[in-house]
């Protein structure tokens, strides 16, 4: 089996046909979503769907882009909802240096809030990262050598950051998630091909990112849990393995990083 450990299946693009989307999923031998929040409406929907459904997880934060305009009060709501037992990590977090819709002192201020969220309860942070690897690396790397927790402290999740950047952040035993840019053809993305070569059997995750970044070859359509069995498929071919034990490699990784996820079904 395979699990898309970040999707945004709480979003709008899905709300006409969620129940189809998740069967295409089942169908597709993805047997568990990490339903992944951004901000206070779509972490409480995360929650919500998977109260609903056994296949889908929740986590719950704001992210970088959103927290200029999230509410007065978003940290009490994401610090009740991460209590709940079908919430598996704390975030998006993380910096955006691309968007700037959030200062990046607000940014950096929010990061260091999720990141003592999540080692005051015991989950790992699921973090954003575009143009801000030397922040985020700073950040993270000595909150996970001082987090109470012995389980792996966090994902780096749709991963494209730098060599130094991944080296740094997965002795500090975060994990990478990979993305359906793995399989893009643009040469700007070569070293996102060459993280999914070298990542450690270990340290290795797969998800979609939906309703974003779909992978080849269904670039153009709205992205959905179902095809991330492309994006294991080109990281089998980057790696110069199977798809089998990519799908064996990172379901154990996830449930391993997601302790609230349970065994496999």
């Amino acid at each position: 089996m395979l699990v898309d450990t970040h999707s945004h299946v709480n979003a709008p693009e899905f709300v006409d046909d969620l129940p189809a989307v998740l069967d295409r999923a089942m169908d597709a031998g993805v047997m568990r979503i990490v339903c992944v929040g951004y901000d206070v409406p779509t972490s409480r929907r995360a929650v919500a769907l998977a109260e609903r459904d056994s296949r889908v997880y929740a986590t719950v934060g704001v992210h970088p882009n959103d927290v200029a305009a999230a509410p007065p009060d978003w940290q009490s709501a994401i610090e009740s909802l991460a209590s709940h037992p079908r919430v598996v990590a704390v975030g998006e977090t993380g910096l955006d240096y691309h968007w700037r819709d959030t200062p990046p002192g607000v940014q950096q201020a929010a990061l260091e809030w999720h990141l003592a969220l999540a080692d005051a309860v015991g989950l790992p942070v699921v973090i954003h990262n575009r143009e801000s690897d030397d922040d985020v690396t700073a950040a993270l790397v000595p909150w996970a050598r001082r987090r109470r927790s012995a389980d792996p402290p966090g994902i780096l999740h749709s991963f494209c950051g730098s060599v130094s950047m991944r080296a740094a952040c997965l002795e500090a035993g975060l994990v990478i998630s990979f993305s359906g840019m793995v399989t893009f053809p643009n040469k700007s993305l070569a070293h996102v091909a060459a993280a999914a070569r070298e990542v450690p059997d270990d340290a290795l995750l797969v998800e979609t990112d939906a309703p974003y970044l779909a992978p080849v070859p269904h670039r153009g359509r709205r992205n959905e849990p179902a095809f991330v069995r492309a994006t294991a498929a080109r990281v089998a071919e980057l790696r110069g393995t199977s798809i089998d034990h990519i799908e064996e490699t990172t379901t154990v990784n996830a449930l391993r990083v997601f302790t609230r996820m349970g065994p496999t079904p």
